[in-house]
């Protein structure tokens, strides 16, 4: 069950790898946006197409956890979402890159498929207390988030070797219309669809906590739970305040890493390939290293040192030069992204119980995806004073502000089962 379950990590590098850090977004922004002339960065662009698909998964996502642990459709819902997702992800095949309306339809196709891999990460996120216990549960959250990246790796490999090295992969595949990187698309969403199926059919089911509430009724139950953390759950609200905040700066090192280091360092399309397979190395390493010293001292330490060492090198960024500069530093911010996103999921995993995660790992998506526009804003924003460069800036501002936030937050305890919670 243990391994089902990460192998749904394992296969989503094909969504977050792939097409939104290191390959397909490159094509949209560096190749498909060279046909636009609308007054601005074809990154500006893209930057707004999150910050919209984020709003829309504050609006909704709030009630997707909570409803799928009413109706004891947990399951049903990541099978359906992930679906879904990858269906879209299939759609980018049609993006080419000899006119300019295919750069917004791009952009919009990736901007809705965020939003439905998302309404299935709240379910697998949710999965976590039925597979662990607390006192295990950041090995087991490292180990998944590791394999993430080691899919992360293979796929890369795969997609340089077979459709970007030299001209149009090992094949030589014709790269007019951009038909090469349009296939990585459609291998992305079968490697994704491939690596999903043992968890669709052993993904475990969750009990029906019994509720049958109309979508007006579960917001009027979300805005209750809401209050009740905020009276009674004070630590839990503020971990989802400073989770919310430093999650979204660690979602804008991935999206925007691939476009700075073509824009601003130099980079290659291909050399950014071969940067993303090492970078996944060492977010790798970084993720199992931190699941460990998770379960020994606890989550808080792994994030806040994880997010002060990337403010650091985010500062040596900004003044580097070159491709070196950002093959040594890029990999050294990956190092620390993964600990810092699996214990952050380890640490919320120890704040709930089984029968409604759901809910809770909704509201985790929805507090993060409701500050979710910060990143892209803040990216815009310097990007728009100062060019590509300075966008390192806005990142990194959003990152000591989630590290500052999280300064009062209390960890949970690291051994204590969770006990049921009242329905």
């Amino acid at each position: 069950m243990k391994t089902a379950w990460a192998f749904w990590d394992f296969g989503s590098a094909a969504f977050n790898a792939v097409l939104v850090t290191f390959i397909f977004s490159v094509y949209l922004t560096d190749s498909v946006g060279s046909q636009i002339d609308a007054g601005q960065t074809p990154s500006f662009y893209y930057s707004i197409a999150l910050a919209v698909a984020g709003a829309a998964i504050a609006l909704v996502a709030p009630v997707m956890g909570q409803r799928a642990d009413a109706h004891g459709t947990r399951r049903r819902s990541l099978v359906v979402w992930t679906l879904v997702t990858i269906a879209l992800m299939a759609c980018l095949f049609l993006v080419r890159n000899d006119a300019p309306v295919w750069f917004w339809v791009g952009i919009t196709v990736m901007a809705v498929a965020s939003v439905t891999f998302e309404f299935a990460e709240v379910n697998y996120f949710a999965m976590l207390n039925q597979i662990a216990t607390r006192a295990t549960v950041g090995r087991i959250s490292g180990i998944g988030w590791a394999l993430g990246y080691v899919g992360g790796i293979v796929v890369l490999l795969l997609c340089f070797v077979l459709f970007v090295s030299g001209e149009g992969g090992v094949f030589g595949l014709p790269t007019d219309g951009g038909l090469n990187i349009r296939l990585v698309a459609l291998f992305a969403a079968a490697w994704f669809l491939a690596s999903a199926l043992p968890l669709f059919l052993r993904a475990p089911t969750a009990p029906a906590t019994g509720e049958r509430l109309s979508w007006a009724g579960s917001y009027r139950k979300l805005w209750a739970t809401l209050k009740r953390l905020w009276v009674h759950e004070r630590n839990t609200a503020y971990f989802f305040i400073a989770s919310a905040v430093f999650r979204d700066g660690l979602a804008g090192v991935f999206t925007y890493g691939a476009i700075l280091a073509v824009a601003v360092y130099g980079l290659t399309s291909g050399d950014v390939l071969i940067f993303g397979m090492a970078a996944n190395v060492a977010a790798a390493a970084g993720a199992a290293a931190g699941g460990w010293i998770d379960d020994k001292v606890g989550p808080k330490p792994v994030i806040m040192g994880s997010l002060l060492a990337m403010i650091v090198v985010a500062a040596v960024l900004l003044v580097g030069q070159g491709p070196v500069v950002f093959w040594i530093f890029g990999l050294m911010l990956c190092l620390f992204v993964g600990p810092a996103q699996s214990s952050s999921r380890a640490f919320l995993a120890r704040l709930t119980d089984e029968r409604h995660s759901g809910e809770i790992f909704g509201l985790y998506a929805t507090t993060g995806r409701a500050v979710s526009w910060l990143a892209p804003l803040m990216f815009m924003v310097f990007t728009a004073i100062g060019g590509d460069r300075l966008g390192i800036v806005g990142v990194a501002v959003v990152l000591a502000a989630g590290a500052l936030l999280l300064v009062p937050v209390k960890q949970p305890g690291l051994h204590r089962e969770p006990q049921p919670a009242a329905a």
